[in-house]
């Protein structure tokens, strides 16, 4: 069983997105079964409109037939990072992860609950998803031959109830698609990645942005897998690129038995 992040530097046009896209998923090896996950962002990155122009209904639209495609003309799990989604009769929208398996099937979906409503000292400044998203309200486990998939996007990350919560749900791989900036990222990411894998004792593959954006905007890259014991087992600094590594079933199951933590939470 094999874990790939694919890291990229998406700009606004989903046509050139696309094509970043499937020259990595050009590069892929042969062994299967294959998760991969894509970014956030990975079709669409740049302003409140264009986010809104580009929203898909779930099950509808020209990106998510092409992630089907992929997937089944691969035959890989592929694991769309978020995307923006449409609210029936709202005028903001979800950033969503799709997942679908290697007959092309979307087989869950997740809406991203923590909002990045903050402020960076970087060249932009003042980041405001709320003004264009609304927040998921559920955490989302998908069934895969990895083990449940625990789904989450960026922002996430910093509230560690949320993969707790995965995990007691059950969850052997976190996924963690982002577009993290390049100062929060530089501080923050690797320290909070790990944390999450080695407190809930699961594999997880985090795909970021990485690099210099259209919008001026900078993301920090260092797409990586982590196992359970919070090994990094791969990571790209910055750029285009892949990143893989196996999935070893038997340490989840051993760390679980020789240090049973979840069980012996007390505060919950």
């Amino acid at each position: 069983m094999w874990l790939a992040a694919i890291q990229l530097v998406s700009g606004r046009n989903w046509q050139d997105n696309r094509e970043q896209i499937a020259a990595e998923l050009a590069l892929l090896p042969s062994e299967r079964p294959l998760l991969v996950l894509l970014p956030e962002n990975f079709a669409l990155f740049g302003e409140r409109q264009g986010y809104l122009d580009g929203a898909e209904t779930i099950g509808e639209g020209p990106i998510q037939q092409q992630l089907a495609e992929w997937a089944r003309d691969y035959g890989i799990w592929l694991v769309a990072g978020a995307m923006p989604t449409t609210i029936a009769g709202a005028d903001h929208i979800h950033t969503s992860t799709l997942v679908f398996d290697p007959s092309g099937e979307r087989k869950g979906h997740y809406h991203k609950i923590h909002l990045f409503d903050v402020d960076v000292a970087d060249n932009h400044g003042r980041y405001r998803e709320s003004e264009t998203f609304s927040p998921g309200e559920e955490p989302v486990l998908v069934d895969s031959p990895f083990g449940p998939l625990g789904l989450s996007i960026c922002y996430d990350l910093r509230f560690p109830e949320l993969y707790r919560r995965l995990a007691r749900a059950g969850a052997r791989v976190l996924l963690v698609p982002a577009a993290f900036t390049a100062v929060t990222g530089e501080a923050h990411w690797e320290p909070l990645l790990r944390a999450r894998a080695i407190e809930n004792q699961c594999y997880l593959v985090a795909a970021n942005q990485g690099g210099t954006h259209e919008t001026g905007r900078q993301t920090w890259g260092h797409s990586m897998v982590i196992d359970p014991w919070g090994r990094v087992l791969a990571s790209l600094d910055s750029g285009r690129g892949t990143v893989l590594a196996p999935l070893a079933p038997g340490l989840m199951d051993e760390l679980q038995r020789t240090m049973p933590v979840l069980s012996h939470a007390r505060l919950l």
